[in-house]
């Protein structure tokens, strides 16, 4: 008898739904759900309850096309804390505070919901879906509407005592720098996310566009265009080899939509990272590109809820 579960991947634009048998998705339901927007745009409380109700109806189309599905799990991004589930905070989502996402999409669907972080769940994804010994560990690193992490030590995933392991993106890399959502000023996530490339364009053209069409620029030449994925692939590759420093693994894994647009940050940060890598890890840690076709988080987020009923 199969165990079907679902895996929910929601990002600051988009938000995926999969039915997950072993490491296959079987079913896939793809929305345009801007959350970001929704949350800048609207009340904390009006906010809220259109996330709710956009995720719960998906989810209920899902359950109603496979009704025996046996557990829920999602991966959504910002602090989850650990003892309760609750979302303490979500930088790139302004005004959820202290919401508790799993009770409420367990009470608006009539079935158990978990809720982890997304980065995390992709890193888990992503360690399942390349067959990496249970012994060794990875590092994933998002780049997409903000940054995200998630560490796998041991084939465990890491939250950390306070739900904050791993949130790299809010590493600071140029001091005194941009203000980001979490509140500090210069975090890796205002250099190398999508909304940190429009940032760095905008800063030098004074156009404001979004990180695929400056990719399109960068690849025609457009010298302000390469810059911008130029400073967001060396703030990688340094905040990278400084966190090498204190967590020690082979694999790392870079996937979100900028990596998509890695052969105009491969060069940069291949340069930066050796520069700031320690000698002896110089040619001992293998970064790649994910090659699961943004499917981790949907496959981690299923099989993390597997792990906690």
């Amino acid at each position: 008898m199969r165990l079907l579960r679902i895996g929910v991947d929601i990002g600051g634009t988009n938000l995926r739904v999969g039915v997950v048998d072993g490491l296959q998705i079987i079913d896939e339901h793809r929305i345009h759900a801007d959350f970001a927007s929704i949350c800048k745009t609207n009340s904390a409380d009006v906010a809220w309850r259109k996330i709710i109700n956009i995720t719960s109806e998906i989810l209920n189309i899902v359950l109603h096309q496979h009704p025996d599905i046996s557990t829920i799990g999602i991966g959504f991004p910002g602090f989850i804390n650990p003892q309760n589930g609750h979302l303490a905070q979500s930088p790139n989502l302004p005004g959820l505070l202290n919401v508790d996402l799993a009770g409420a999409l367990t009470k608006a669907i009539k079935r158990p919901v978990i809720v982890e972080n997304d980065a995390l769940a992709a890193a888990f994804g992503e360690f399942k879906l390349m067959k990496i010994p249970s012994h060794d560990g990875l590092i994933y690193i998002g780049l997409g509407t903000g940054v995200g992490g998630g560490l796998i030590q041991s084939g465990k995933p890491l939250q950390g005592e306070n739900g904050f392991a791993m949130e790299v993106g809010h590493i600071i890399t140029m001091p005194n720098g941009r203000l980001c959502g979490c509140g500090n000023h210069g975090c890796l996530e205002q250099y190398a996310s999508a909304t940190g490339i429009s940032e760095s364009y905008l800063e030098t053209s004074g156009q404001h566009l979004a990180a695929h069409e400056i990719a399109m620029l960068a690849m025609q030449g457009d010298e302000m265009a390469k810059k911008a994925y130029h400073l967001a692939a060396k703030s990688l590759a340094q905040t990278l080899a400084h966190i090498l420093k204190v967590v020690d693994v082979k694999t790392v894994v870079i996937g979100g939509g900028v990596s998509q647009a890695w052969s105009l940050m491969e060069k940069s940060f291949d340069q930066q990272f050796n520069a700031d890598l320690i000698p002896v890890l110089r040619g001992r840690v293998q970064v790649k590109i994910s090659s699961t076709d943004d499917k981790a988080g949907i496959v981690g987020a299923a099989l993390l809820s597997a792990l906690k009923v």
